[in-house]
């Protein structure tokens, strides 16, 4: 394997997708033609394999939490779908 390895033979799995087509899938994606989905159904990838290549071309990852600025969602934790009757006991 060193000697594989050194030669420049040794590379594992080849990626899906060419440097030409995963630039094409990043224009696609920066001009909000299609959706990551429709991308990955398109180029016959995983969603995974979609994100990987924008996160490599932009640098950045899609946020997990809510955007600054907005409010978190409010939970009501009231006495939910009793009825009056139910809740007063009797």
């Amino acid at each position: 394997m060193a000697v594989a390895r050194a030669a420049g033979k040794l590379r594992g799995r080849k990626p899906k997708l060419t440097p030409a087509r995963e630039a094409l899938l990043v224009d696609l994606h920066k001009t909000g033609q299609k959706s990551p989905s429709d991308l990955a159904e398109l180029f016959g990838v995983g969603r995974s394999t979609v994100y990987r290549a924008i996160e490599r071309a932009t640098g950045t990852t899609a946020p997990a939490g809510p955007v600054e600025g907005t409010p978190a969602p409010t939970i009501s934790r009231g006495a939910g779908p009793r009825s009056s009757s139910a809740a007063s006991g009797g």
